[in-house]
Order: structure tokens, then sequence, then C-alpha cells
């Protein structure tokens, strides 16, 4: 969540930022559109208006006959509103305008699609929000002309709708009539095949022969034989239960033996009086025997036989009464076959009869259904063609004038403060659009991001606008502070300890390189270093300028002569910084910068000083930037802040790295704090260096200098050279 809400702090102060760099841009198109606003304001004719209220009335939708609850429909949708708008300002409803007003005529139009077109211009119709009303607004130069048109636009879109709703009620009833008549045709065949239907059916009237009941629409039609039919069914069923039931019994009986017959003759239920009696006396014999034979009586005991001789001949009589029931259940299982085959033929043809004649009922009951609904749609037909015919007569307004024109004493066009405000508004809009979209289109470095993201080196320093040259400044200078930074970086950035010549390239003439050398020779002779600062830009050269001295014997003169180092080189009047300027232009600057006594130079400067800083031309207008790229320790870039694009910044870097030399780093230059608030950061010494805060001392708060320590060499014996002096003598080293 923290990181989103910086990411939105971040774009938001981008923006703020780019507002800023562009506000005169903005303000600039504020002001031309503005006026332009104003003047056309001021030119534009005034007209005035004439506006019409009126309500457009819910219409009943077309023709339906067979919608019975609809009463008055209505169809009033945002589709439907929408269409009388365009009927309003559509040429049937405008040219009868014209034709009566003579506004061609009028107008000195030569046609009356001209003066259509006009009137089409200053019209406008508008409606309220959900509400029924609509205006009508007419604009011209005349007042009274303006409000006699809104009025006649009214009373012609009135007229013409009246007229195609009234066209269109009458084509509906024209197409209803013929419709009667078509079903009073199907009605009339209708009827025919009821007659024919009822003749083949034998029906007289709405009764059946023989009786029955009424036939009403969709009803079912029913008769005597029906009732057979069913009856017929009832006793089939029933005579199929008697076949199972006695085949059942017979199949439980026949396959008894006496013992179990008489064993489950209760469970049998027997409907054999007989039988069951005699059953019944056997198991009672039965009993009795046990009992005797459980009373230590014996087969031969007199009783005992008597009762044996009973059961034995009760047994005989069981046998013959059970075998005389089966043979009756065998005859009546017979019987029961027979009666219910004689059934099942008899209600197959009854059947077959009964949907013959249904066939001819059903024909009749479709028929007389068919008539009844055309007799029914014709009375509502009927009653619909009466109605509509009626409502022609009496045709509803279509619509309600509750305001009509009048002239206005006012101009309603043009609307000065809409205008205005309209045109400020663009103006803004405008200047900011103009502004986000230069920013997009400007490839210039912007920020240390774009540096280190398309150099893949650090920035090194941050140099304010409108910087000059540190020692024509008297008293505490702040400036001084980003220069002793860009010191500090260069020194932590260094390969090796004797990495001590540097060389400064730049893409174009006036990024500011010249006076970066000079302050940055400046601060580091004022931190303790022993600095040689050499003139090596053979094309256009400057910095003599800077310490007020010739140029006419220096660099040029050493590598083409024999002259002595200790002859070309001047002490300035800063302690510890010595200036060797660029001598008389050659006509091969490269071809001598890239010579052996150049090389012999670097090397012979850098044994005597703690510092060596070589200016040179711009990198990409010639070849001698690259040469001391090559035979220097370390390359700076000074980039200006937004002039140079990034592409032609990474050539730069290119250059540098094809020519063999180090970049350390990017120096950029002319920052103006005001408009780039984000690199209050890295220039924050204007604030902590205040001049209550500010040092006292000359080293800025620098303690501790940096000195190596060497061997005798020239360099000691320069600290007793003259200021600013190169006189014929001995006097120089």
């Amino acid at each position: 969540m923290n990181e989103t809400g910086s990411e939105l702090q971040k774009h938001a102060m981008d923006t703020w930022q780019v507002v800023k760099n562009r506000a005169g841009l903005i303000t600039l198109s504020f002001i031309l559109i503005f006026s332009a606003a104003a003047v056309l304001t001021y030119i534009m004719p005034r007209k005035y208006r004439g506006h019409v209220e009126m309500t457009i009335e819910r219409i009943t939708q077309d023709l339906n006959v067979f919608d019975r609850n609809r009463g008055d429909g209505l169809a009033f949708t945002q589709e439907y509103m929408k269409t009388q708008f365009e009927t309003i300002t559509k040429p049937t409803t405008l040219y009868p305008v014209i034709e009566k007003l003579q506004l061609a005529k009028r107008w000195e139009l030569p046609s009356r699609q001209a003066a259509l077109a006009k009137l089409r211009g200053n019209l406008e119709t508008q409606s309220m929000l959900r509400s029924d009303f609509v205006s009508i607004d007419y604009y011209d130069q005349d007042p009274q002309l303006a409000a006699n048109i809104a009025n006649e636009i009214a009373r012609s879109y009135m007229a013409q709708r009246n007229s195609i709703e009234s066209e269109k009620k009458q084509k509906a009833l024209t197409v209803l009539q013929q419709q009667i008549s078509d079903q009073e045709e199907l009605r009339h065949q209708a009827q025919v095949r009821v007659h024919e239907a009822r003749r083949k059916a034998g029906i007289v009237g709405d009764w059946v022969v023989g009786g029955g009941s009424s036939l009403n629409p969709g009803g079912e039609v029913r008769s005597e034989k029906d009732s057979m039919v069913i009856s017929r069914e009832q006793l089939l069923m029933m005579a199929d239960q008697d076949v199972l039931k006695l085949q059942a019994e017979y199949e439980q009986i026949a396959g008894l033996s006496i013992e179990d017959l008489i064993a489950r003759a209760s469970s049998l239920k027997l409907e054999n009086m007989a039988l069951s009696s005699k059953t019944a006396k056997y198991e009672e014999l039965q009993v009795q025997l046990e009992g005797l034979k459980n009373a230590g009586m014996g087969r031969r005991h007199p009783n005992v036989q008597s009762l044996t001789s009973q059961i034995d001949t009760l047994k005989s009589q069981v046998a013959a009464e059970a075998a005389a029931h089966v043979q009756g259940l065998k005859s009546n299982l017979d019987a029961a076959k027979h009666k219910q085959e004689s059934l099942k033929n008899y209600n197959e043809d009854a059947k077959e009869e009964l949907q013959n004649m249904q066939t001819l009922y059903t024909e009749y009951k479709t028929a007389k259904d068919e008539v009844t609904y055309l007799e029914e749609l014709l009375v509502t037909m009927r009653s619909s063609y009466h109605r509509e015919k009626a409502g022609i007569e009496l045709l509803k307004s279509p619509a309600t004038i509750y305001a009509d024109a009048e002239p206005e004493g006012k101009p309603a066009k043009p609307n000065v403060p809409l205008h205005l405000a309209l045109g400020g508004v663009l103006g803004i809009m405008f200047g900011f659009g103009l502004a986000f979209f230069l920013e997009y289109m400007d490839t210039t470095v912007k920020n240390l991001d774009d540096v280190e993201r398309y150099l893949g080196v650090p920035v090194l320093a941050v140099v304010p606008k409108d910087v000059g040259v540190l020692h024509r400044s008297s008293g505490f200078n702040p400036d001084a502070e980003a220069y002793r930074i860009l010191r500090t970086n260069i020194e932590f950035n260094r390969r090796a300890p004797d990495a001590n010549c540097l060389t400064v390239v730049s893409g174009g003439a006036g990024e500011g390189k010249s006076t970066t050398m000079v302050n940055l020779a400046y601060v580091c002779a004022q931190g303790g270093y022993n600095v040689l600062l050499i003139d090596a830009d053979l094309r256009r050269p400057s910095m003599h300028t800077h310490f007020d001295v010739s140029h006419t014997t220096g660099l040029t003169n050493y590598l083409t002569t024999d002259i002595r180092l200790e002859d070309v080189v001047i002490r300035t009047q800063i302690e510890n910084l010595f200036f060797l300027p660029s001598g008389l232009l050659p006509a091969d600057s490269a071809g001598l910068l890239n010579s052996q006594r150049m090389v012999d130079l670097i090397a012979d400067v850098k044994s005597r000083f703690d510092l060596v800083l070589i200016d040179s031309p711009p990198i990409l207008g010639v070849s001698d930037a690259s040469v001391l790229a090559n035979e220097a320790d370390m390359t700076m870039i000074v980039v200006q802040h937004r002039k140079l694009p990034r592409h032609m910044l990474m050539r730069v870097k290119q250059a540098v790295d094809n020519a063999g030399g180090k970049v350390i780093g990017v120096v950029l230059n002319n920052v103006d704090l005001r408009s780039d608030a984000q690199y209050a950061y890295y220039t924050s010494y204007y604030t902590y260096y205040s001049p209550t805060n500010a040092p006292t001392g000359g080293q800025g708060g620098n303690s501790r200098r940096r000195k190596k320590v060497k061997t005798e060499t020239h360099a000691t014996a320069l600290a007793s050279t003259r200021p600013m002096s190169r006189p014929d003598g001995d006097d120089v080293f």
C-alpha cells in the first residue's frame, strides 16, 4: 500500500513538474484561444429565439382486433420520442412552413432546398427529462420572424401527424373490412360441413338419436352404445376374475391326496358343505382314536376296532365327495372360460362399431366448433371495425401547445458568458495537452534516471543553472559545493591512485564543458591538489578567457617545437592551480594531439601534478576528443540539462568507448532548480549553507586535504613561479 502511494505521489509530482516547466506555453495557449473565442463571439450575428412548449400526446397503437384488454394501449417509448424529434425536423414538416411564410422569397434564396437547409440549421428540438414536454426553438435575427416560424413548425407537425394517423387508420379499416368478408365465407363453408356431418351421424338438432347429451363446442359426444361397451367390458373383467378364481381352486384341490385334503380342509375354505362336514367328522374320530390309544387300549379292543371301522368308512365317503367336488370345479371352470371367450368376441365387434360412430360424431363436433369460433371472431372484427371508424371521426389531437412563441427583446445567441467560459476551458485543455505532448516528444535528457538508464554510468554531479566562474566571485559562494561533490565522486571512481589525468568531453558546443573544468580545477586547487589545466580545444579555445591571459603560446608550441614545458605553463592567481593555454591553432589538430610528444607530455605532467584536467572540443563534431579520451586515464561527459537528445548522448558514450576511453560518469549541467524541483535533494546545500551557516574558511569545510607524497619534481618548483606572468627569463620554473 505504501509503495502504491509512493508511486501515485511520484506520478503526481512528475505531472506537476511538467505543468511548471510548460507554464508559459499553457498560459499563451489560454490567452490565444480565449482571445479568439472573445473575437468570434463579438463578430457573431445576434439572433433572437422563438420558443414553443408543447406535449406530444400518447397515441394508441395500430389497429388490434384480437387484444380485448388493450383499452387505450400506449406506444410511448424513448424510441418513439426520438422518432417524433426527427419528424419535427423532416422536410414533410418544414416544407409547409416554408410555403406558408414564403421563406425562400424572404431570405432571397434560389430554391426550397436552400431555405430548408437554413431553416434546419437554426432549428433546435429538445425534450424534458422524464416528461412529455417538448420544446421547439428557432433562432433568427428578426425576433418576430423567429416567433412566427416556431409557431408554424408546431402547427405543421400537428397537421402532418394528424394526416398520417388518419391515413393509417383508414388503410387498417379497409383491410379489416376485407378480412370480415373472408371470414363470412369461411363460416358459410363450415356450416355446410356441419349439416353433412349431422346427416351421416344421425343427429337431429344437437341431440344424438336414441338420447345423449347436448353438443357444446369442445365437448365429447356419447351415446347408449358407449354405455353398452362399458357394461360389456365390466362383465368381461368379472368373467376373467371367475376363471382365475376357479382355475386356482381346481389346481389346488386336484393335486391333493385324501389325507392332505382332510388335513387342510379347514384352511381351504371349501364351499362344499357336505365335504366340509365329513372332513370335520373324520378329524373328530381321529382325535377320539388317539385318546383311546393314549388310554392304553390296544388295536384289538372293541372300542378301538369300532372307531377304526368308522374312520375307514368316513374316509371312503370323503374321497368320493372330493372326487365329485373336483369334477364340479372342472365343469364350472370350462363354463367360465366359454363365457369369457364369448364376451371377448362380442365386445370386439361392439368396439369396432362404436369407433365408426365416434368418428362421425367427432367430424360433426369439429365442424360445429369451427362454426362457433368463426361466429365469435366475426363479432369481434365487426366491433373493432365500428370502433375504429368512430375513432377516425373523433381523432385525438397529437400534441397540445402550452406556450406559443412570442418576440423576445434580448438576443439568445451568442451566449457570451458560455462562449468565453468554453474558450477559457478549451484554452487550458489545449495548453495542457500541448504541454504534455511536447513533453512526450521531448527526447532530451531530463533527469538522472535518463542518464543512468541509457548510459549505464553514474551522475557525478548536478550543477545548477547560471553558475559562473567561481574564482571571479567574492566571498562565500554555495555554487562551489556542486563542484566539491564532483571532486569527491571523481576521487571515488578512479580506477587506480595514479589515474590522475582526466579529459572532459561533450556532445556539442555550449554544454558548459569549459566552465565546468575551470570550476572543478578551482575547487581541487582549494582542496590542496596541485592541478594543471590544459586547454586542448584546438578548434575554438576559450579557457584562456577565464584567466585573462593570451593563448598565442601554449600547447601547440610545445608539441611542434623544442620549447620547454616551463616556458608554456602559467601559474594562475589561484594557489596550486596551473594553466597550459592552447597556443596558435594548427591545421591538423587531431594529428598533433595524436603525436608521441603529446603522449610524453601527458606522462610528464601526470608525474608532476596531483591532477591533470584536459579540455577538448565536442566529440561528435571532430576527432580530437576521441584522441584525448584514448590518451587520458579517465573521461567525464558534460551534458546540459534538457538540450542533448538521448540518442545523441548514447553516441557520445559510444564514441568514447570506441576510442578506448574510460567514462567515469556524467555531469548534469545547467539544471533549472525552479522548474525541476526533483533535484532539490542534490542541491540542498543552498539551504544548508545559508548566510548564517556559511563556513568561514576558504576550503568550504574540507579540512582534510589530500596530497600525494612525491619525490623532488618540478611540481614543487612551480609553487615559486610568479602569478599570471610569463616573461622571458628563468623565473617560470
